[in-house]
């Protein structure tokens, strides 16, 4: 028998939120608005950022890269947990779940890139704003986002091919309502020290992203300090706030459930769940309403889409 089918269990089964069960039809109404805001918002940056020539820049290219990134994680995560609360659809093969989690960690970690090459850009920006322009050319953030899209393949990659070489013979019940590497891989039966370990260089990598991060705006930050116009420093400041937002929304999720898996030991699951919820359903939802407002050149262009369909009406 081949090493990628020796899985006795046939199906694996998700979860939905514990005790809450008789009420999922009405939780299904708040997840599917939450969808459809974040799947209408990053669409709406793609169409603005495309058709505005005026935003043909690369801190809005970087910006089109996260909206790409955040569609990709609502549409692997979408089927499984819509499922769930309007069809009550727990079970999931195990082919599909490897899958799924292949691609939820793929945009997760091209998310945690794209939010790195920002962080640097606004570096650039404030710190060197004469050079800015030629530094960052267009064809230069085309191949880095090239980059940063073949980093997080590879990076995922070993995964799915990983987890089928496991055996799983009795236990089959999931701690989401999607698939994760971290959870699917607790339920082998055989050796899974391969897993643990690429699981953990992973993780290193995307928290090296977040420590490059913290590095860029302490560096930001002395160069912010060094400006002698008080208005000059709140202006530059100004343009790290949306950046900033997305950063924390991203992270600080992913650092609790992390912290939570690692070192709670009476965690309550129902409070696991809707932390893992939350990753998955806040990035692409707040980030195009943070960018939106914030941004002034997307809040005019968005205003005038805006004005011309109430004229033609």
């Amino acid at each position: 028998m081949s090493v990628f089918n020796n899985s006795e269990v046939q199906l694996f089964l998700l979860i939905g939120i514990p005790g809450l069960e008789h009420v999922h039809i009405w939780i299904a109404i708040p997840i599917c608005l939450m969808y459809l805001v974040a799947i209408m918002g990053n669409g709406t940056i793609l169409f603005i950022i495309k058709t505005e020539l005026s935003l043909h820049e690369p801190m809005y290219y970087f910006l089109a890269m996260l909206a790409l990134s955040d569609l990709g994680l609502s549409f692997s995560s979408l089927p499984t947990m819509l499922g769930i609360v309007l069809f009550n659809a727990m079970a999931i093969s195990p082919n599909a779940c490897f899958a799924q989690e292949f691609f939820i960690h793929g945009f997760t970690v091209m998310e945690s890139s794209v939010l790195l090459v920002m962080s640097l850009d606004r570096f650039l920006a404030i710190h060197n704003p004469l050079r800015y322009s030629s530094l960052l050319t267009s064809n230069r953030v085309a191949k880095m986002g090239l980059i940063l899209a073949i980093r997080s393949i590879l990076l995922v990659l070993p995964f799915p091919f990983t987890l089928r070489r496991l055996k799983y013979c009795h236990k089959n019940l999931l701690s989401h309502s999607y698939c994760l590497h971290q959870d699917t891989m607790k339920l082998a039966c055989s050796d899974n020290k391969i897993n643990v370990i690429y699981g953990f260089f992973v993780a290193l990598c995307t928290m090296l992203d977040l420590a490059i991060i913290v590095l860029s705006y302490m560096l930001i930050l002395k160069t912010v300090l060094s400006i002698a116009s008080l208005a000059e420093r709140l202006r530059a400041l100004n343009t790290c706030v949306s950046h900033i937002c997305a950063v924390l929304v991203f992270y600080i999720p992913i650092i609790t459930l992390a912290a939570m898996h690692r070192f709670a030991k009476h965690k309550s699951p129902l409070t696991v769940i809707l932390i893992a919820d939350i990753f998955l359903l806040l990035p692409p939802l707040m980030n195009p309403i943070v960018y939106c407002v914030k941004t002034r050149q997307i809040r005019e262009v968005l205003g005038k889409l805006l004005s011309i369909q109430v004229c033609k009406r």
